[in-house]
Order: structure tokens, then C-alpha cells, then sequence
């Protein structure tokens, strides 16, 4: 018999837990949800996040390392950078058009705004207190941030994952630079341990429906009540609307011009990675199964797959960039403040630079948001009006993050000339094996 498709079984996990979650809350057993399901889920997630360093390390140093020539690791990360500051700033200027045109702030009423600052003030402060020191650091700190004092410390913390990156990229340039004989075992060596994570990747995918039940049925019971998510659903319409265009006609429409891969083809080979994306609300957990679909199903090679989406998982926050411009305007109506063109406008290079600065794990674009909401003279406490419904729309806008990675490595492919036929034959080789 035939075994299920991933996707399909990830599809199963997410309906059962969901509905297991609305039942626990009308049974009165969240906390048994809390105390013996959730675990689940968080381990589910944790395996994937301690994979994803592992595979950044030995998938840069191999994809560089590969290129054998700095020119060619020079034209590869010019596209790369390119792209992702273009999809970063469409994404943006698209958030601002709609919540300017929909203007969901309006829809709140005062009682209801004073409601969720009561209720969700002690969160809010928590994140612009940590906002705080970094608006106080100098214009080029985030420049100095990128380079390591010890790589040893900055892998240790997925938040520092830029820093790796950074350190893996200038080996791999080492590797480039030394006579070849001499750099053959240390890339043996990479080689090897790279066919090994890819296998583990493998085996952490088998528990993927156990994981996404456990995630989404600890979700629903700790969520909010309906008249809180009743309040702000003109904001969430409008976020969801420019994450829905962003996912099902910009990214595709890019890969179909410019590769000629078809909408149906691309959405098959990088559903599972969505779905994954949507239950873990985390770029960086992700990463392994999004370079896994890219480079078997959807036929980028590998050497390009491994330098532009680990990249990709720390700087293109094409969903968070969308979600910063709506938040930001959506408090500023909700506060009954005029923003004019001018500062609008700083919006966009504030949230673009701000998403770089993001990490790739649940939540982290509440934070850079109170540096968006700063720059533009918007109340800061106004984060606390969309706490309520954060959760569920950064597991929607994770997806547009990784969808955007997934397009921006094909599309860097195909200029490269490294698009090729995918390698996998069926929906799930990989996991049937």
C-alpha cells in the first residue's frame, strides 16, 4: 500500500488539532493540552531548530566552496541581496497601500482599545524595553553586530544566526583561496556531514503531523477570547489579504515569468514547507525542509539552494516587512494620528532594515516593530493593541516568508544557470525511503 504524503499527513495533524483544541476548551482540559501535548510540540520544534544551525554551517561552507571562483560567489550574492531587498520592499509599500486604503483602525472603538492596553500593556512593555537598547545604539551597530567576536558563542543562539552565516561565508572563502588538494578533506569532511544532516532532517520529518497537532491544539487553548479577536479583525483582514498576494500571485507570478515553472508545479513541490512554516511560526525551523523541497522538487541545485536560503531564513522577512507597515499605520488610526507621506515613506526603509535585523524565530518582528513604531512617532504602547491576535498571523506571515525564499532561490538559479529538473520523481521520495 502506498504510504500518505507528507503534506497530507502534515494536513491531517493540523485539523485534528485543531479541532482537539476547541474540544479541550468546551471539556475544560487545557490543561491536560498544556501539560501533556504541548511538550510535543515543543520538541518537535526543537529538533528543528537544533538542526537548522548544523545545516546552515556544512550547506554554506559546501555552496560556496563549490563555486571555485570568488567571481562567480560575488554575481550569486549580488542577485541574492538584490532580490531580497526588492521582494522586502514590495512587500512593505503593499502593506502600506492596503491599511491606507482599508483604514482598519478606524473600525476599534475607544473602549475597545482601552480594553486591550489594559489587558496586554505588561507584554507590550516587555518588548520595547527590549527595543529600547537597541534604538539606542549607534547607526552602524548592526554592521558591527554581524562580525563575531566568538563564533563559538555566537552558535549558540539561533538569534545570532547572522553571525554565522557570516563566519561559514568567510571560511568557505578561505576554502576558495587555497590550492585545491589541500581544501579537498576539509570539504570531504562538510560533504559527508551534509548527506548525514539531510538524513536526520529525514527522520525529524516522519514526526511532523505528531508535532503540528500537539502545536495546534496547545494554540487554540491558549488563545484569546472571540470578542478580542472579533475587535481586531479589520487589521488582521488586512494583513492577511496582503500575505494571501504576496503568496499566491507575487511570488509565483516572479517564478513563472522568470523561470517558466508553472503555479501548480511550484505550489507542489513547496507546500510542505508552507505548511511546516504555518505550525511553527519559525524561518529558521523551517530552513531544512524548505532547502530539502527547493533542491529535490523543485530543482535549484545545491550549491545555490545552500547559499541563498540560509541567507534567506535570517534577512528576507518579506511577511514580517508586510506586517510592520500594517501594524504600524493600524495603531496610528486606532490613536487617530495622521501620518503623512513623508513619514510613511520612512516606514518603508525602517521596516525593510528592521526585517534584515530580524531574527528568524516566533515573534522576534514584535520587537523590531517598536523600532518602526519609534521612527514614525507612533505611541509605542500601541502594541499592545494586536497582541491578542499575534500568534495566528505570525504563523500566516512565516509563511510568506519562506515562500518568498523559496522564489528568490529560483529565481537566482535560473540567472546562475543552475535550474535544473527536480531530483525527487515523486511528491515524497525522500520520505518514503
Amino acid at each position: 500500500m502506498k504510504k500518505l504524503a507528507l503534506h497530507w499527513q502534515i494536513i491531517i495533524g493540523m485539523v485534528l488539532g485543531v479541532s482537539f483544541g476547541i474540544l479541550a476548551v468546551y471539556l475544560g482540559w487545557s490543561k491536560f493540552v498544556l501539560d501533556w501535548i504541548k511538550p510535543f510540540g515543543t520538541i518537535f520544534i526543537n529538533l528543528l531548530k537544533l538542526i537548522a544551525l548544523p545545516l546552515i554551517i556544512v550547506s554554506l561552507i559546501k555552496g560556496v566552496s563549490d563555486l571555485q571562483d570568488i567571481s562567480k560567489l560575488s554575481r550569486m550574492g549580488s542577485r541574492t541581496i538584490g532580490l531580497y531587498l526588492f521582494t522586502t520592499v514590495f512587500a512593505v509599500s503593499l502593506g502600506l497601500l492596503l491599511v491606507n486604503v482599508i483604514q482598519p483602525g478606524k473600525l476599534i472603538t475607544p473602549e475597545t482599545r482601552d480594553n486591550l492596553l489594559s489587558s496586554y500593556g505588561t507584554d507590550a512593555n516587555k518588548r520595547i524595553e527590549i527595543a529600547s537598547g537597541q534604538k539606542d545604539q549607534g547607526p552602524l551597530q548592526p554592521l558591527v553586530d554581524i562580525v563575531p567576536d566568538n563564533i563559538f558563542n555566537a552558535a549558540t543562539k539561533n538569534a545570532n544566526m547572522l553571525q554565522v552565516i557570516f563566519f561559514v561565508i568567510f571560511l568557505g572563502i578561505g576554502l576558495i583561496l587555497i590550492p585545491a588538494e589541500k581544501a579537498q578533506p576539509v570539504k570531504a569532511f562538510f560533504d559527508g556531514l551534509n548527506d548525514v544532516i539531510l538524513k536526520l532532517i529525514d527522520l525529524i520529518m516522519l514526526t511532523a503531523p505528531i508535532g503540528v497537532f500537539a502545536l495546534l491544539s496547545s494554540l487554540i487553548v491558549e488563545s484569546p477570547s472571540i470578542s478580542l479577536f472579533k475587535a481586531l479583525l479589520g487589521y488582521s483582514a488586512t494583513l492577511l489579504l496582503g500575505l494571501a498576494f504576496l503568496i499566491i500571485v507575487f511570488y509565483p507570478t516572479l517564478v513563472r515569468i522568470f523561470t517558466g515553472v508553472s503555479y501548480g508545479k511550484f505550489f507542489k513541490g513547496i507546500s510542505p514547507a508552507q505548511l511546516l512554516a504555518f505550525s511553527t511560526s519559525s524561518s529558521a525551523a523551517t530552513l531544512p525542509v524548505t532547502m530539502e523541497r527547493v533542491t529535490e522538487h523543485l530543482g535549484v541545485e545545491e550549491e545555490v539552494a545552500s547559499f541563498v536560503l540560509p541567507i534567506g531564513a535570517t534577512v528576507n522577512m518579506d511577511g514580517t516587512s508586510c506586517y510592520q507597515a500594517v501594524a504600524a499605520v493600524f495603531i496610528a488610526q486606532t490613536f487617530g494620528l495622521e501620518l503623512d507621506l513623508s513619514t510613511q515613506l520612512g516606514i518603508i526603509v525602517t521596516a525593510t532594515l528592521a526585517s534584515i535585523g530580524s531574527a528568524a524565530v516566533p515573534s522576534a518582528g514584535l520587537v523590531m516593530l517598536v523600532i518602526v513604531l519609534g521612527q514614525a512617532g507612533i505611541p509605542e504602547a500601541g502594541l499592545a493593541l494586536i497582541f491578542a491576535v499575534d500568534r495566528p498571523l505570525d504563523m500566516c506571515r512565516t509563511i510568506a516568508n519562506v515562500t518568498g525564499d523559496a522564489a528568490v532561490s529560483m529565481l537566482v538559479a535560473k540567472n546562475l544557470g543552475k535550474l535544473g529538473e527536480p531530483k525527487a520523481k515523486n511528491w515524497d521520495d525522500n520520505y518514503a525511503k
